[in-house]
């Protein structure tokens, strides 16, 4: 029974571990398995943590500051009695506890821009976080493509090699019954090599663009990682849209513009900041404290500690004003400096709406010019799989050289390459244009 329950579970533990290994990996997946694994995403959400504590420390600072303190002091030598407030000889014991609170009345707004700050800050951090993850899926998305592509190739390359070995095999029996010259079978010769050349070709760069895609997913180097086919087989149909109803939209909702909208608020922000030190601070006090005395020499006995703390308790509140006149005049230095960052921060801005917009122009146009040429190409590949297989026939009829067989399967390979290349990149593009219009990228569990 024991050992029928140890096959059992060892038949199970075995099928999963085949199916984990048989996985295939669908664009969304890696996407989702990058962001959810990745160290940038990570640390943008730490910092967004902090981002939240300087948040609540902001408001913090409204609320009044309340200090507590307390002290014990042998005096030796001469030293003031405190009964009789005069100096004299002896050895004393003071003890002194105090508390002060203090409420801030004006700063010239440095608290309540402090504040609009960390607000901001903590909202920068959220758009922060979404941006890190939308841009990795970008790289991730990328990734995946190249990797569909010359995983395409790489069978391509695969069936041209297999097709080029017939034809030697071909060749050989018609070179055998004389209707062929050794020239011709030199040249399949030299087709098969070089159809060999090109499958290690393709392995070789499938092999760097799986590479690639492990990397930007954070994915252990070591494991399996099979891709599937992101083709589709609708019509690709060009479908025109208003680059500026498109831009128009992801100028208010774009983590790209966000963010850079978020950089300038923040530094006008500190601009604000920076000129308050230059107003008057206006601060509201009061406390209280008392004491405990004991003359160590004198032969009468002190007052107890209940009613010394009782009777030397004293209580104070007040108004604190402070001017700044001159520091060296490191305030007003810093107001340039900050007034200077809101100047970049706008060249910035307008920089990154500059691109984002000349982005979404060239996905838009791309995503029309791919489809276009889909239709177009996928003419040309049929006239060229004709072409080739008329020249075959020719080949074995005697009716066309070895040469024209090659460059006939060189064109057939070429046009499935580029149609393959075509298709994925107007997918890319259609998704490039999704993501402009407010479509997520990446749709996490």
């Amino acid at each position: 029974m024991k050992k029928r329950l140890f096959i059992s579970i060892l038949s199970i533990c075995l099928t999963a571990s085949i199916a984990a290994q048989e996985k295939v990996w669908t664009m969304e997946d890696c996407m989702q398995y990058a962001v959810s694994n990745s160290p940038a995403v990570r640390k943008k959400t730490y910092e967004q943590e902090i981002n939240k504590a300087e948040y609540t420390s902001a408001i913090a600072n409204f609320f009044p500051s309340l200090d507590v303190g307390a002290n014990a002091r042998y005096n030796y030598g001469r030293s003031i009695d405190p009964e009789t407030n005069m100096y004299k000889e002896t050895t004393t014991f003071n003890n002194y506890y105090s508390g002060e609170a203090n409420l801030p009345l004006f700063s010239g707004g440095q608290l309540i821009n402090q504040w609009r700050s960390a607000k901001l800050n903590r909202q920068s951090g959220m758009n922060a976080i979404q941006k890190a993850k939308d841009d990795l899926a970008l790289k991730v998305m990328q990734a995946y493509i190249d990797v569909v592509y010359y995983k395409g190739l790489m069978r391509y390359t695969s069936d041209k090699l297999e097709e080029s070995r017939k034809n030697l095999h071909k060749s050989q029996r018609l070179v055998e019954l004389g209707l062929k010259g050794k020239a011709d079978l030199a040249q399949i010769e030299a087709e098969v090599a070089n159809d060999d050349y090109l499958c290690t070709l393709q392995q070789n760069r499938y092999d760097m663009a799986i590479s690639t895609l492990k990397e930007y997913m954070n994915y252990p180097i070591g494991e399996e990682l099979e891709v599937g086919t992101v083709i589709i087989d609708s019509a690709y149909q060009p479908l025109t849209e208003s680059v500026d109803d498109i831009y128009n939209y992801a100028q208010e909702n774009n983590p790209t513009a966000l963010q850079a909208g978020f950089d300038l608020r923040n530094s006008e922000l500190k601009h604000l900041i920076q000129k308050g030190k230059l107003f008057p601070t206006i601060a509201l006090y009061a406390g209280v404290n008392t004491s405990y005395f004991e003359n160590l020499k004198s032969d009468v006995a002190p007052k107890s500690f209940n009613t010394q703390f009782k009777n030397n308790m004293g209580e104070y509140f007040g108004v604190s004003v402070r001017i700044p006149l001159f520091n060296r005049l490191n305030t007003v230095t810093e107001v340039r400096r900050a007034r200077n960052n809101v100047r970049i921060a706008e060249e910035t801005q307008s920089e990154i709406l500059r691109q984002l917009q000349t982005a979404i122009e060239k996905a838009v146009l791309d995503r029309e010019g791919y489809a276009k040429e889909i239709t177009q190409m996928e003419k040309k590949l049929q006239a060229e799989e004709y072409s080739y297989q008329v020249t075959s026939r020719k080949y074995e009829e005697g009716l066309a050289s070895s040469l024209d067989l090659r460059t006939s399967a060189n064109l057939l390979l070429e046009s499935q390459a580029n149609l393959l290349h075509r298709k994925l990149m107007y997918l890319l593009k259609c998704k490039e244009v999704d993501y402009y219009k407010g479509v997520p990228l990446v749709i996490e569990n």
